[in-house]
């Protein structure tokens, strides 16, 4: 039963509408989108900065608990809950992140070796494409590639995979435009 509490309680956090609080009605320009990178472009860097930490700060303490309660599934468990939950906040349905600083979060518990190779992967494709989802992507391949390689066990591989193919899917926009050569541009 307690586990069962403990993702509920993940996705509650998830919804924390970190860019709302940091940037308020003003993350409603640029894209729209409550994540870091549209704060970074609407707000300016600092405030783009606090809400990645806080967003990913959601993902890292679901993790933790979950971890903390009974282990790794828990702790994967718990930690796509916070992504769920950032997404698809219950309270805003339609008005949800993308789940990228979330997830970032919840890899930097579970894979604290692998995830730093993942923001770098995130870091030189944003600053060489100016474009943060291109960043998203890569670090996303990265993650995954990351498991496989380290030979962690296959359903740790199967549920970082499904994660991020969730954060893909929310960007679905962002390659339609990249398509397109419409995509937004980080400064």
């Amino acid at each position: 039963m307690y586990k069962a509490a403990l993702i509920i309680a993940s996705y509650v956090l998830g919804t924390f509408p970190t860019a709302r609080l940091v940037v308020g009605r003003a993350i409603e320009g640029g894209s729209g989108n409550p994540g870091a990178s549209n704060a970074y472009r609407t707000a300016g860097r600092r405030k783009g900065l606090v809400v990645l930490l806080g967003d990913a700060a959601k993902g890292a303490a679901a993790a933790g608990a979950g971890y903390a309660a009974a282990g790794r599934p828990l702790a994967f468990a718990c930690g796509a809950a916070a992504v769920a939950g950032h997404i698809v906040p219950i309270t805003r349905p339609r008005q949800g992140g993308k789940g990228v600083a979330t997830a970032a979060g919840m890899a930097t518990v579970l894979f604290p070796l692998i995830a730093p190779f993942s923001a770098a992967a995130w870091v030189v494709a944003a600053k060489l494409t100016k474009k943060a989802s291109v960043g998203s992507f890569a670090a996303i391949a990265v993650l995954p590639t990351g498991v496989a390689v380290t030979g962690r066990p296959a359903w740790e591989l199967v549920a970082t995979l499904a994660i991020g193919a969730v954060v893909v899917l929310r960007h679905t926009s962002n390659l339609k435009a990249l398509a397109r050569g419409e995509e937004r541009s980080i400064r």
